[in-house]
């Protein structure tokens, strides 16, 4: 069985030696084992099988394979951990760090099995700097912790051993970005920040920075849209959202500075007194509504669609007009902390962005799930923090945290209505465990609940 097995590793290794570019007689260590149970292997191509073991160096173009039941954690120089489920077979295709470089990059190539992964700062520091690709599908990978599996017969199998009800996959953010230009940024509640590139999600709190020449959309999963301007400061203060009763949602947003036009959606049009936008200068309540909002220290306000309210900070400072102003399509108001006045047109900036109601976004691609065979045949990606784009021939799909996605083997993406139990329930250890062999042993205690979760 063991030499079947190491045929198996040679055919694997020089299939890879093909898809690479010529390595170096004694190419550089790349990455090393920190934990390995059973039986596996790493090779590079034209060199003698290695076992893997704990401290065992990895190499650029290495072949790495583990037999059933057996695992192994593998740490990359960028910081990069993974751990190789059973009967996994993964070629290190290309890895490229240099701290500091421009150049950096991560291509690993998965072909059967699967992996649980946390990136490093390859994938942290350039969006397209690092990809797992599978017969199946290409996975870029944005700076994420996820799951990746192969699933032939053995997927349906495992789950078939849970006997838990499966959960919903639903999309937790509140916006996913498209139609970006420049370099645009997200700012959490904790000071956390993150690149974001289209398809990137953006959660209630926070707050999204572009740059000097920068630009995107927000699409909200109620069918909102927002193009943001360069140098802008824009948060997500609460967004709730139930396409079942979009008249309980809430889309309260604050614009903190730079430009935005908006086109509100299904909360407004169910219940517009749930939609409301913030300045430092004014709030503003909508009636099914199409706006422009531009502000540096004041701030300009301009309708081209409905009704909006307009309500000053600083009511009755300064002279001017009445603190509540109510414009409808093609009129416009100017709010300063002194005094306020009519705005025959919108700002430049403003007039420089695309309407939002004029980009093409497919908002079926980005939030909805569809029904499938529980535990079909195909590529199955699961994200715990992060962004994931899974890329086909044909289809693309963007994935956020708690999301999971699948790629069949005819290229279709989709999310699936449930979340597959063996993602659910997956008893491999994660590679930040930090006693892999304690749980991989209390893993296959019989007494252990067969439902214990992630």
């Amino acid at each position: 069985m063991q030499v079947t097995r190491a045929r198996k590793w040679t055919g694997l290794a020089a299939l890879a030696a093909g898809l690479l570019v010529p390595l170096a007689v004694q190419a550089q260590a790349v990455g090393q084992v920190e934990f390995a149970r059973g039986v596996g292997y790493a090779q590079t191509p034209g060199q003698g099988a290695r076992i893997l073991g704990k401290g065992l160096e990895l190499r650029e173009g290495d072949t790495l394979s583990t037999s059933e039941g057996s695992s192994a954690i593998i740490r990359m120089q960028d910081g990069t951990r993974m751990t190789l489920r059973p009967g996994t077979d993964l070629v290190v295709q290309r890895f490229q760090y240099r701290e500091g470089a421009s150049d950096n990059s991560m291509i690993m190539q998965l072909f059967s099995g699967g992996l649980r992964a946390i990136t490093g700062l390859i994938s942290k520091n350039a969006p397209d700097a690092a990809k797992l690709q599978t017969k199946t599908a290409t996975i870029g990978i944005r700076g994420t912790d996820f799951d990746a599996r192969l699933c032939q017969r053995d997927c349906a199998a495992e789950s078939s051993r849970v006997a838990e009800a499966p959960k919903a996959n639903a999309v937790q953010a509140s916006a996913k970005l498209v139609s970006t230009q420049g370099e645009i940024h997200a700012v959490d509640s904790n000071g956390s920040r993150r690149r974001v590139v289209d398809g990137g999600a953006i959660y209630p709190g926070e707050t999204v920075e572009t740059g000097p020449t920068a630009r995107g959309v927000l699409a909200f999963r109620d069918d909102s849209r927002l193009t943001l301007g360069a140098a802008t400061r824009f948060r997500v203060d609460s967004f709730v959202f139930d396409d079942k009763n979009p008249g309980d949602g809430q889309f309260l947003v604050s614009l903190l500075r730079g430009s935005m036009r908006a086109l509100t959606g299904l909360i407004g049009k169910a219940n517009n007194r749930n939609v409301g936008f913030t300045t430092a200068t004014a709030t503003v309540g909508i009636r099914g509504t199409g706006l422009d909002i531009q502000c540096d220290e004041a701030c300009s306000f301009f309708t081209w669609l409905g009704t909006i309210e307009v309500t000053p900070s600083n009511p009755g400072q300064g002279g001017g007009l009445s603190a509540l102003q109510v414009l409808s399509a093609g009129q416009g108001l100017f709010v300063s902390a002194t005094g306020i006045r009519a705005l025959p047109a919108p700002p430049p900036e403003i007039q420089d962005l695309p309407r939002p109601d004029t980009i093409q976004v497919d908002t079926k691609q980005l939030f909805s799930a569809s029904a499938m065979p529980q535990d079909q045949e195909g590529l199955y990606v699961f994200v715990r923090d992060g962004h994931i784009e899974v890329t086909t021939a044909s289809e693309v799909l963007h994935l956020g945290k708690g999301e999971t996605g699948f790629a069949s083997q005819t290229g279709q993406t989709l999310r699936p209505l449930l979340m597959p139990l063996f993602l659910e329930f997956d008893r491999t250890p994660r590679p930040d465990s930090g006693n892999p062999m304690l749980q991989t042993l209390l893993n296959e205690t019989v007494n252990r609940p067969a439902n214990q979760c992630r």
